[in-house]
């Protein structure tokens, strides 16, 4: 197997940017990459371009990739369109690596994009639920109605408390609907474990610190434990600031092999140890999860374990979604990822830093874009370039990438581990 490398990487600041266009976007992020690399256009041998929703938002159903290259002067290359739901970028950076693998290229290009910000909150909405079986929606909204108020029955029985305003009736008429789901997934961990409302605002508010010193974050402010606790309830116990926010963004990675590399000896390399792709399964709610079995093969590519990790980015649309993954990936036993976070062990300074970018929650989530903004974070970190957020002495790093639902976990999901020092 050849050796991968990522040698440069770009990524625009995420928010709302409802007076710019895809290309706008691509075009930032690409350069970006570019000039980090010490590569051009002419290097580039083929594409993967990641994009989830545009054809919801803007009628562009194809060639997305090709659409937005063009103005750069990227064409007559193999472009190869990306979709995965939320795992679309990482998916993309997975392409990247099989082709070097395959010893069909020798450098290429991983872009990922997204346009979520839309005037038309319903256009957004639309676009989440794309992410699951349409034609079978309605079925799955009414199976997560009835364990729904399963699971209210059972915490009642134990003296928990159920929850506030929210309910899954209220699923895609005022707001996604995916908060819905993970509502219902973290109450159930709630039950089972005895995690606590606090516990996932320990999370939400530390990523906003995080955030805070990151230049490139949508939100970039601090934000309290009760603030978080206190602040707008989306669907009991999550409440806004426990949510990834909307928004629009870009981010590029530059990946070659090692006879490319030794072609551009002046580049930062960060090499790609593993990186893995798989499906969910149907399983029942305790079923193994697929960041468990996705993980073990990743630790098993890289010749490590999650000991060996100094630092991860997660996938957490919710608070509850880094809690879970901490869990899955091997940082904590299962049911103490609370714990782990209210000990600070997933801060920076702590023994397992996770979602030093701020994560989804407060770096923000343009679908199409977060997969590679996670390897931007990665590279940057194990580069020793972040600056306030530094994690000491980061050598190894993990990224945990989900997308789409069917079920009771992610439709799609990849796992990378990257190593610093060349």
């Amino acid at each position: 197997m050849q050796d991968v490398y990522i040698i440069g990487v770009g990524m625009m600041r995420f928010g709302k940017f409802y007076d710019r266009n895809m290309k706008s976007l691509a075009v930032e992020a690409v350069q970006a990459a570019f000039a980090d690399a010490g590569v051009s256009k002419q290097d580039i041998q083929a594409a993967w371009v990641s994009n989830a929703a545009q054809g919801i938002s803007t009628g562009q159903e194809c060639i997305r990739g090709q659409v937005v290259l063009r103005p750069l002067g990227i064409d007559g290359i193999p472009i190869m369109n990306v979709e995965n739901a939320c795992a679309s970028g990482s998916s993309a950076v997975h392409g990247c690596w099989m082709s070097i693998q395959a010893g069909l290229y020798d450098c290429v290009l991983a872009l990922g994009m997204e346009k979520m910000a839309h005037p038309d909150k319903l256009k957004v909405f639309q676009a989440f639920f794309a992410g699951t079986d349409v034609e079978e929606l309605e079925d799955y909204l009414n199976r997560l109605v009835g364990f729904n108020h399963q699971l209210e029955e059972m915490m009642a029985q134990k003296g928990m408390e159920v929850g506030g305003t929210a309910s899954m009736e209220d699923a895609g008429r005022i707001r996604s609907g995916a908060m819905d789901i993970y509502s219902l997934i973290t109450r159930y961990h709630m039950y089972k474990y005895g995690t606590t409302q606090r516990q996932l605002a320990v999370i939400a508010s530390k990523n906003h610190w995080h955030s805070s010193m990151n230049p490139l974050a949508q939100y970039q402010y601090e934000i309290s434990v009760e603030e978080v606790l206190e602040d707008k309830e989306i669907a009991w116990p999550l409440t806004r600031a426990m949510c990834a926010p909307i928004g629009d963004g870009a981010a590029a990675a530059v990946l070659c092999s090692g006879d490319f590399l030794a072609k551009v000896p002046e580049a930062d390399a960060v090499k790609v140890r593993a990186s893995t792709l798989a499906s969910g399964r149907e399983r029942e709610v305790d079923g193994e999860d697929i960041s468990e079995r996705l993980s073990r093969r990743a630790y098993e590519m890289a010749g490590a374990g999650p000991e060996d990790i100094d630092l991860a980015e997660v996938h957490d649309a919710t608070a509850y979604g880094e809690l879970h993954q901490t869990e899955a990936l091997g940082f904590c036993p299962e049911g103490e990822g609370g714990a782990l976070a209210e000990s600070g062990a997933t801060r920076v300074g702590g023994s397992i830093p996770v979602n030093t970018s701020g994560g989804l929650e407060s770096r923000g989530h343009p679908i199409g874009a977060s997969g590679i903004a996670q390897m931007y974070e990665l590279v940057t970190q194990l580069r020793g370039r972040a600056g306030e957020r530094q994690v000491e002495g980061a050598r190894m790093a993990l990224a945990m990438n989900g997308g789409g639902i069917l079920g009771f976990e992610e439709a799609a999901m990849c796992v990378h581990i990257l190593e610093g020092g060349g």
